[in-house]
């Protein structure tokens, strides 16, 4: 569920977080860019980081739909391969360019940023093949990513704002078991999540944070979407490359009632309505799922279809049938 004008509480039940080409153009590589030629269009020009990973491809798609032009990054020139296996040739041909430009290297940022009215940070660390190795110094790295893409922001965008991909995940950790509201007030516990080996959490919670500060100082507008488990498209079927560290925890989650999941192409839109928001007031955090995975054959249902059995239904303690609960992805 996306909260509106960032203030508003919404009480549940239970605890809970609350214009194509004619011609196909062929691509070339200058320097650490890969180019195509794009018609100037009345939508200004935005940058996506991390184009290889499966969120950012769904919000490029969704942007290119939507008529922007759209420069994405990747870390390293092999990424260009993989993100061209996650985009359609034609999308590939629409875009302005792919910049490699490592999210480590704050001068490389601020050439990538360069010109752009926004920009759409994901993520700094993409686990390709699922096998997660997502580590307490990978949280570190989305942390040290998160402020440079802040200060690049202010550096070189014109218009200094940044839509940045958290996670509800940076909102449910903590140890006091909580029974009431889940809202955008609410933070993960940096240390439960290191106690427990949260890594995903704790980085998430980590780099929103550094985020929130860094903009704060630096003037740049930010408005930041917290996604729960993303589905390929739709639940059961979890995208298993993402799942793998979000689940780390599953069991706690479902017991605590806040496993929530959401439909990939729709947490994409919900960026990008957030971003064409932000002229009309779009601020602070947006929680964004559809359901809440509450009951044993739902449980069984994701484990079986991420072929992790038993890890998250463990001994059956849930209830095995109760009224479904849906949020919505609303729109600001």
């Amino acid at each position: 569920m996306i909260m509106e004008n960032c203030r508003e509480e919404v009480v549940l039940s239970k605890p809970l977080l609350l214009p194509s080409f004619k011609e196909e153009q062929q691509r070339k590589c200058v320097g650490n860019a890969f180019s195509s030629s794009l018609n100037a269009r009345e939508r200004k020009l935005v940058c996506v980081t991390s184009g290889n990973s499966y969120l950012s491809s769904h919000i490029v798609r969704e942007l290119l739909a939507g008529g922007y032009p759209v420069r994405v990054t990747i870390q390293k020139e092999v990424d260009f391969g993989v993100m061209n296996e996650l985009l359609r040739d034609e999308e590939m041909n629409q875009l302005e360019s792919v910049v490699v430009a490592k999210m480590g290297d704050l001068d490389s940022l601020c050439d990538a940023f360069r010109g752009c009215h926004a920009v759409f940070h994901t993520s700094s660390f993409i686990d390709i093949h699922g096998v997660s190795g997502y580590s307490e110094w990978m949280a570190f790295l989305e942390t040290e990513a998160a402020r440079n893409v802040i200060e690049a922001c202010c550096r070189a965008a014109y218009v200094k704002r940044c839509v940045f991909t958290s996670s509800l995940l940076a909102s449910i950790w903590t140890d006091d078991d909580r029974t009431g509201i889940i809202d955008e007030s609410c933070w993960s516990d940096e240390e439960f999540c290191r106690d427990r080996k949260l890594w995903l959490a704790m980085g998430k919670t980590a780099a929103e944070k550094v985020a929130w500060s860094k903009s704060q100082e630096m003037k740049v507008k930010l408005v930041t979407v917290c996604p729960g488990l993303l589905m390929a498209p739709s639940f059961p079927n979890a995208h298993t490359e993402t799942s793998v560290p979000y689940l780390k925890g599953g069991r706690m989650m479902l017991q605590r009632g806040v496993l929530a999941t959401n439909d990939i192409s729709k947490v994409a839109k919900a960026h990008v309505h957030v971003y064409e928001e932000m002229d009309y007031g779009a601020c602070g955090r947006y929680f964004c799922f559809e359901r809440v995975v509450r009951r044993l054959d739902e449980a069984i249902q994701l484990e079986n279809n991420l072929k992790m059995h038993g890890q998250l239904s463990g001994g059956g303690n849930l209830p095995s049938s109760t009224q479904e609960t849906d949020g919505n992805t609303n729109q600001p």
